[in-house]
């Protein structure tokens, strides 16, 4: 199959990479431009969001690239006004910002419980307050937010924040798919597992061993899920591709896991 973006206008945030390779906001907006989307990648790092928009115009896509730090109302409504600017429309959104920080509810602070219950839930809810009307004016639209197993269950890392907050975001997903179904406004979650990815090495080493080392990392979370390895930003972005498109025109309000299937090993 082929151009099952065509024609939309896409926005993504944590377009960009926070170290060498793919992350799921990279690969989600590379595979939404493949589809024939045009892309508008935000991320906090210009320069990464940059360096998605190249690969997309490498390959002959549209993409534009915008700074901005979603936990910021100001900045995230500047955002969505340049999107509108350039393109016109918003026809998806993507939220893939987030952020994890080891630790429970005795060993945290409260700056860094709101540190990351603003990245990773506020902006959700900023995204949504701007975007929302824009897609109503429109006729339709669909929304995608990047959740997290650890939303519905314990993945062996006490970090308070990044439960609550992903959790957060299915409720948060649910209420608005709901309030905006008959305007023909879909808003699903895609729930990865334990993926490969750079912020994963970037963040969660010493939650496995040795801080910094990544070959123990991997083995380790390998090791934990049935297939017997973790899953990539391929397997996330593939997701996102089915609930943002029209072969999920009656999927509203719906919680994708994308485990390997691990959530079933621990249920």
């Amino acid at each position: 199959m082929a151009d099952r973006l065509k024609d939309k206008v896409a926005l993504v945030t944590g377009a960009g990479s926070v170290g060498p390779g793919w992350v799921n906001g990279k690969a989600i907006s590379v595979l939404f431009a493949r589809e024939g989307a045009t892309i508008f990648g935000a991320d906090i790092n210009v320069e990464a969001a940059r360096e998605t928009r190249r690969i997309v115009e490498e390959e002959g896509g549209v993409s534009a690239s915008h700074a901005a730090d979603v936990a910021s109302g100001d900045q995230v409504e500047d955002m969505i006004a340049t999107c509108m600017d350039r393109f016109g429309r918003i026809d998806l959104l993507v939220n893939n910002v987030g952020i994890a920080k080891v630790g429970g509810p005795v060993e945290l602070d409260e700056t860094e419980w709101d540190r990351v219950m603003d990245i990773n839930l506020k902006s959700v809810f900023l995204t949504c307050k701007h975007v929302l009307p824009i897609m109503e004016s429109q006729g339709g639209g669909s929304i995608v937010n990047i959740a997290s197993i650890a939303a519905i269950r314990w993945t062996g890392v006490p970090y308070a924040t990044y439960y609550a907050s992903k959790g957060g975001i299915l409720a948060l997903t649910r209420g608005v798919a709901l309030q905006y179904a008959k305007k023909g406004i879909r808003a699903n979650s895609v729930l990865p597992g334990l993926m490969n990815t750079p912020m994963v090495h970037a963040g969660l080493t010493g939650a496995y061993g040795k801080e910094g080392d990544h070959e123990n990392l991997i083995r380790v979370r390998d090791d934990q899920c049935p297939m017997g390895h973790m899953g990539d930003v391929w397997d996330v972005a593939h997701a996102t591709l089915f609930l943002a498109s029209d072969e999920a025109k009656y999927v509203t309000a719906a919680e994708l896991v994308v485990d390997g299937g691990i959530t079933a090993k621990y249920a």
